[in-house]
């Protein structure tokens, strides 16, 4: 016997909450806010969404995970759909998404208004202020890499975009 399962907008967003980021598993796609929207159109789920950069590769792991995980919860007739524009922004990071890189060792984006080129970026491990740039370029192309003159620690920045 096979049962329906009824869809509900927020049962497909709770669903989302849990899609971890392959590149900062710390955090959820709805932690990085890069689910536009969720729309439901006769049996068919859509879930729009957006690379936090043009070209990012992480992008198809994302949306087979968000279709490995509505399957999981009943849901077979899913479309994906991948926008460029609005583009992405780190002001659409939540909050607690932003807490979650800090305790992980990544310093959080600012936001895009605050970023000047004299930015001053919190070391994640010890709190210290004294930083500095090493390279333009972290371990991911949307990251630059820190370092701390007082506890010594390198450390990524995700960067303002």
């Amino acid at each position: 016997m096979v049962t329906a399962v009824t869809i509900t907008e927020k049962k497909i967003w709770e669903i989302l909450q849990t899609v971890t980021d392959p590149e900062v598993p710390v955090l959820t796609i709805t932690d990085l806010g890069i689910v536009l929207d969720v729309k439901i159109n006769d049996e068919e789920i859509e879930v729009i969404i957006t690379p936090t950069y043009t070209g990012c590769p992480a992008m198809d792991m994302i949306a087979m995970n968000i279709r490995f995980a509505l399957i999981e919860n009943g849901y077979h007739n899913i479309k994906i759909t991948s926008v460029l524009s609005p583009a992405w922004t780190t002001d659409w990071m939540t909050e607690v998404g932003k807490q979650k890189l800090k305790a992980y060792g990544i310093a959080p984006p600012t936001t895009r208004s605050d970023e000047t080129s004299d930015l001053v970026i919190e070391c994640p491990q010890c709190h210290s202020t004294n930083t500095k740039l090493i390279s333009q370029f972290g371990s991911t192309a949307c990251k630059a890499l820190y370092q701390c003159n007082d506890c010594k620690e390198p450390f990524d920045y995700f960067k303002c975009h």
